[in-house]
């Protein structure tokens, strides 16, 4: 088939794509931020089967620019990426999400997944390619008995809470609630729940998936024991994770919230955290930063926290934070646990600019404490801006570095800096900040990175760093189910040849 020239702008082949008269924009690529863009190229010939047929496959809808809903759909979570895939398939089931894979297979076409569409890199949508979109995959069933939930991939965290919660059960979820189960879990899953039960990773009981070749195949300990193990903590490298069963566990009595302290006080409070977190037991998880104050071009020190066990033994274990300076603001108290869960929502809406670092630390240092003081001048102004620690280790360091392919079990805190802001004018002094921030703190950090926490322009070799010894692993395990690196929009790991 020859090439075909269009009389067309450059935006609307992006968005048209395989939709427009059976071509294809393809060329060299560019990144801005994590963002693909397609530059000019030549038009090539997709195969030729039409787009129609995969629509009609569909028990849900495929959308392109063509329909008013397209716009809506291909919004997320970071406002920083404005991207125009050539379709979206919009999945009502696992047919259909098989039907999307074999489509872009027998099409040679590059795609994205998304679930809850709330990755700071932007990963759920690629320029030009064909999006398979979870979001409409809602089905969640809680087996009270066996204490485990099957929720397919489209499922937020606060929804899956609302769920267990109503049989008085609970796994480790996100610390945001709108935050999707399905990227948060393959990432390995930080939460508050983390020091007494583990990551959310650690709570899979199996995984219903898609393979590169469209096949469906179910992983477990018993059951593609090899895919199991990488797709806790591997990211979306391997498949399409329709489906997650997780372990639950008794709720107790949450004793939780948020304390704030002047900012004049940061060093005492982030070594008072130190010490604090050096002893505290595993039924408590807690956090610690800077961020903006109530009071315009003022900051704040905090400690956040929650305790699972018996009212009494939590409101003993957190009166020190309580007493300690002194907070002009205490907010720390029994609460439910779905409360606690969405706290922070009001901080990360959709929409805003997001930018952040992420980096592994083994010990919290006076001179780190310093350093993150000292640059905490520059904070930017957006409300969810902060470097603050969260406290690992407990359940999370006690299961072994190749028990799964999530690993930097050994790391006390993961230290992160956000950056979040509305005015695109303001990109340039957010991103340097929070690189600069970051980057001041390799000299104490691991060399590794909480992957869920990755911007698109740390790198191929920030990847291998992060999964460290398991990486070589995880690259038989691509080359075996992915050879061809189908899946490639995520944190890629490439199959070598």
């Amino acid at each position: 088939m020859a090439k075909r020239q269009v009389d067309i702008s450059r935006r609307e082949l992006l968005a048209r794509g395989i939709a427009f008269g059976g071509v294809a924009m393809v060329g060299s690529s560019t990144k801005l931020f994590g963002q693909e863009a397609l530059s000019e190229g030549t038009l090539l010939p997709t195969a030729a089967e039409p787009l129609g047929d995969l629509r009609a496959s569909l028990r849900g809808e495929l959308l392109t620019s063509a329909e008013p809903t397209y716009d809506e759909a291909r919004k997320l979570w970071n406002g920083m990426f404005d991207k125009r895939p050539a379709a979206i398939a919009r999945c009502a089931g696992t047919a259909d999400v098989i039907s999307a894979v074999k489509f872009a297979r027998s099409n040679d076409l590059a795609v994205s997944v998304r679930g809850g569409g709330h990755n700071v890199a932007g990963k759920a949508l690629r320029d030009g390619a064909l999006a398979i979109d979870l979001s409409l995959m809602k089905g969640l069933r809680v087996d009270p008995k066996a204490k485990t939930a099957r929720a397919q991939g489209g499922v937020t965290w606060g929804q899956f809470d609302r769920e267990t919660v109503a049989f008085d059960l609970v796994s480790t979820g996100g610390t945001v609630s709108t935050v999707g189960i399905a990227g948060l879990t393959l990432g390995g899953g930080i939460g508050w729940l983390m020091r007494k039960h583990g990551l959310a990773c650690d709570n899979l009981v199996s995984v219903d998936i898609v393979t590169a070749d469209g096949q469906f195949l179910t992983a477990s300990e018993a059951e593609n024991a090899d895919l199991f193990w990488a797709v806790r903590g591997g990211g979306g490298n391997f498949g399409v994770v329709t489906s997650f069963e997780y372990r639950l566990h008794e709720l107790e009595p949450i004793t939780a919230g948020v304390a704030r302290y002047p900012f004049a006080m940061a060093k005492d409070v982030l070594r008072f955290y130190r010490e604090f977190t050096s002893s505290a037991p595993d039924s408590v998880t807690t956090m610690a930063g800077i961020s903006n104050g109530p009071v315009a071009g003022e900051k704040a020190v905090w400690i956040a926290v929650c305790h699972s066990g018996p009212k009494t033994e939590g409101e003993r274990l957190l009166r020190p934070i309580k007493e300690f300076g002194p907070p002009v603001m205490d907010m720390i108290g029994p609460m439910p646990y779905t409360a606690f869960q969405s706290m922070m929502d009001a901080n990360y809406p959709p929409g805003n600019r997001n930018y952040w670092r992420s980096n592994y630390l083994t010990e919290l240092s006076d001179e780190v404490i310093d350093i993150i003081v000292a640059r905490s001048d520059g904070l930017p102004s957006g409300a969810g801006s902060t470097p603050y620690f969260e406290h690992m280790h407990g359940a999370v360091g006690r299961t072994g570095e190749q028990h799964t392919a999530f690993s930097n079990r050994a790391a006390k805190y993961n230290f992160t800096v956000l950056s979040v802001w509305k005015d695109s004018g303001e990109d340039d002094k957010n991103i340097k900040w929070t690189r600069e921030l970051g980057d001041a703190m390799k000299s104490w950090a691991t060399g590794a990175g909480y992957v869920n926490y990755m911007t698109d322009d740390e790198g191929a070799k920030r990847v291998q760093a992060t999964y460290g010894s398991n990486y070589e692993r995880l690259v038989a395990i691509k080359r075996k189910y992915d050879p061809t690196n189908f899946f490639s929009g995520n944190q890629n790991i490439t199959p070598k040849t």
